[in-house]
């Protein structure tokens, strides 16, 4: 028996340790429903996956199929999707549809939703049912109800106990526990449960580590409605996480629906684990491993910063799912060492263009001209996935060394990332140094440091200059340039580049691996 999955290290240098090697997923979540039928995912989605050289898959699990009848479990499909990723010879992520998915209670068994005298749902001002933007009516059983949180805490940790059981290859490796968590609609529940809570003292642990005291209102002012919701979807995920840890101790982590226009609490799920819902949540939930982004906001750079902060590690279950991927792929992997990296609906992406819908571009507010590529986005990511694969030792030796670096377009028209002895400038769009377009799709990549003057670049929709540091009066030569992959860590040469390969620096679609030796004059 393999030993159990298992996180260790802080930030950007925390390890996922799987069958005792760090284990970084060049993954893809599949569509809300596939995994709803072993069948589905035999004739639809792992032969789309094959290609593109994954080697974990997040896949949704749900609690109206495990637990049909209150005290029944049914965990064949689960089973079946155990089975076929050990076949497609990838890992799994899963995701647990309990009593929260994107806000909505829609995956709990019919007979939570049959019974709302039982598992109460949150409620609008005035005690009114919610509506949710482009949907109808929002049901969202609150989580100020004991019996609801309970009952999804007995059925997630039969799930879990069952994997302790059956899963001895630990092809499970970690667990998204829900899924974007919060109140959409209103930026609190207003429901008889809530009322009541809203209007007590705020909880002990609150008031210590935020030094403040009196009701929410009187502690939080203007932030007391979502610090609100936040303390208490937290601890229902923690009592939910505690069963599944008695169980199984694998990590289990919480996903966020991000911030975005008009920006107030109820536009995005309220009370979710937002950034700055994270100290509440740290507080409230001290069993989550970390907090993940679904990225589907244009400033993908800054989120990602985010996410890699106050020692939380970067895992990203859900980004949008076109050529952009390539790119925000290298740089969450360079600039952050990413744990996780992983297209929404990846089994759409060796299609052109993206799988994203007009009715999902608007309310994310971005618009279908930034997301149109060339090619096919599975094609290209996948090639990305090879390349950092034969990688992977190379880079996590580098990353725990401060080696490695990111870099991405959109904070200007070039970006100069400083190596020991050298600076590279890299410059976005077409035509090399002049202004990238807007429209366009994302560029950027990484950079490995091999030795003092050695390094390689994985990159795309790129050039590059080499230059001295600032106020380094030498000149900069290159010795020798070659294209080439990286099999086991192993440089394998394919051209040397020279003449006028050899001083114009650009990398192309698909991402192109390079690796440069330089000296000093």
């Amino acid at each position: 028996m393999s030993h159990i999955p298992y996180l260790t290290g802080s930030g950007k240098l925390t390890q996922l340790i799987v069958d005792g090697k760090p284990f970084h997923a060049r993954a893809g979540e599949i569509h809300n429903s596939s995994s709803s039928s072993l069948e589905y995912m035999e004739e639809r989605v792992w032969p789309a996956l094959r290609p593109m050289h994954m080697n974990c898959v997040v896949a949704p699990i749900f609690w109206e199929c495990v637990e049909p009848k209150e005290g029944s479990f049914d965990f064949a499909l689960i089973d079946g999707l155990i089975a076929q990723a050990r076949r497609e010879n990838v890992r799994l992520v899963f995701l647990w549809f309990g009593l929260w998915k994107n806000s909505a209670s829609a995956y709990v068994p019919h007979w939570v939703k049959l019974d709302a005298a039982r598992f109460p749902t949150v409620k609008g001002p005035g005690n009114k049912p919610l509506m949710m933007m482009h949907f109808q009516q929002q049901r969202i059983v609150t989580p100020l109800c004991d019996a609801a949180v309970e009952a999804d805490a007995k059925a997630f940790a039969a799930v879990m106990k069952h994997l302790k059981e059956t899963d001895d290859a630990h092809t499970v490796i970690a667990v998204q526990v829900e899924n974007e968590i919060g109140v959409i609609g209103a930026a609190r529940d207003h429901g008889p449960l809530a009322e009541a809570a809203f209007k007590k003292e705020i909880p002990e642990a609150l008031a210590k580590a935020f030094s403040v005291s009196g009701t929410w209102s009187e502690a939080f002012g203007k932030d007391a409605d979502e610090t609100f919701m936040a303390w208490h979807y937290a601890r229902a995920v923690e009592r939910i996480i505690e069963a599944g840890k008695a169980e199984l101790d694998l990590p289990m982590y919480v996903n966020a629906w991000l911030e975005q226009p008009p920006w107030t609490p109820g536009s995005y799920p309220s009370g979710g684990p937002q950034f700055k819902m994270h100290k509440v949540w740290r507080v409230a939930a001290p069993s989550v491993a970390f907090f993940a982004p679904d990225i589907y906001v244009n400033n993908y750079r800054d989120i990602c910063e985010e996410y890699e902060s106050d020692g939380n590690p970067l895992f990203i279950p859900e980004v949008r799912n076109s050529a952009d991927a390539v790119a925000f792929y290298l740089y969450a992997v360079g600039a952050h060492n990413a744990l996780c990296f992983s297209p929404f609906g990846v089994e759409d992406m060796m299609g052109g263009g993206t799988a994203t819908d007009e009715a999902t571009l608007s309310l994310l507010n971005i618009s279908a001209s930034a997301l149109q590529a060339s090619g096919k986005p599975g094609a290209l990511l996948g090639d990305a996935y090879r390349k950092v694969e034969g990688m992977e030792d190379l880079l996590e030796a580098a990353h725990q060394a401060g080696k490695v670096h990111g870099f991405l377009s959109g904070q200007g028209r070039s970006e100069i990332v400083h190596l020991s002895h050298v600076d590279l400038e890299f410059s976005f769009g077409p035509g090399g140094f002049a202004a990238p377009d807007p429209n366009a799709t994302a560029a950027g990549g990484l950079v490995v440091e091999l030795g003092d003057y050695e390094f390689a670049v994985l990159a795309t929709g790129c050039s590059m200059r080499i230059s001295a540091p600032e106020g380094d009066a030498a000149d900069i030569e290159i010795l020798s340039k070659e294209e080439g992959e990286f099999q086991n860590g192993v440089w394998k040469r394919r051209r040397i580049l020279n003449g006028d390969e050899g001083y114009m620096h650009n990398f192309g679609i698909p991402a192109e691996l390079q690796k440069f030796s330089l000296f000093r004059d």
